[in-house]
């Protein structure tokens, strides 16, 4: 019968480093790998049967998790802020990667859920129209700058809604202050046309979710707000009691 086996494996961009030890932590052995699928799995299956992994939650995490899943291992995702290492006096990939291994090997690991694909797939969306959102917000500062610049007072409480919009028309914009003031309008339209196919998105994605319909319940709740509690609480039954949740 083989022996277990423990697998830490410092992910990075581009490559990565892998390191397999047994149960007595002796080092089993060490490989650095550019970041491909095939050899990712070529390595993994040298750790045989159902082996113990450990990897950060970094950049880009996903692939490799799903990939070492298939091949038969049991994933553990760490938690980065866990492992205190911006204390460490010595870092490198070869030893993080040690590192992780002899913390699985000693069930040591600060884990971080291991979120399925769909709700990966939520999360994408919510996080992305945040983004836009941000984007759009930073565009409207940026004309109320360039008002401010050449001594303008705003007259509308909203200068984007469609009396506002008439407003803005008229304001003496002039040169590059005017240039600018067209360019982010024009980037106003785009992003309020994709916030909106975002949002038809994200309620296509949950129009059946029990949850999403349930948490809407509560006052001042509304479906983009619901949205982001489904997808980054994801499946609440992981939360032993209400109080861990919160």
């Amino acid at each position: 019968m083989q022996e277990q086996q423990y697998v830490g494996i410092d992910l990075h961009r581009r490559r990565s480093v892998i390191v397999r030890m047994n149960d007595a932590g002796e080092v089993l052995g060490t490989v650095r790998i550019t970041n491909d699928p095939l050899k990712l799995a070529m390595a993994i299956a040298e750790a045989g049967p159902d082996p113990e992994v450990a990897l950060e939650a970094c950049y880009g995490w996903y692939w490799a998790a799903d990939l070492l899943a298939a091949e038969g291992a049991r994933v553990h995702l760490v938690h980065p802020l866990g492992l205190h290492w911006d204390s460490r006096r010595v870092k490198n990939d070869l030893k993080d990667a040690t590192e992780l291994a002899n913390r699985l090997r000693r069930s040591d690991l600060p884990e971080a859920w291991i979120s399925p694909p769909e709700v990966r797939e939520l999360r994408e969306l919510v996080r992305y129209r945040a983004r836009l959102v941000a984007l759009r917000t930073s565009a409207k500062a940026q004309v109320h700058a360039v008002m401010a610049k050449l001594g303008i007072l705003p007259t509308q409480v909203d200068m984007f809604s469609p009396t506002g919009q008439v407003v803005l028309d008229q304001m003496p914009f002039e040169g590059v202050y005017g240039l600018r003031v067209e360019s982010l309008r024009d980037l106003l339209e785009i992003f309020d046309r994709e916030i909106a196919m975002v949002e038809r998105e994200i309620h296509r994605f949950l129009k059946d979710d029990r949850g999403y319909k349930a948490i809407q319940v509560l006052s001042g709740i509304g479906p983009i707000t619901a949205a982001i509690f489904v997808a980054e609480i994801g499946d609440v039954t992981r939360f032993p009691t209400a109080r861990h949740l919160c």
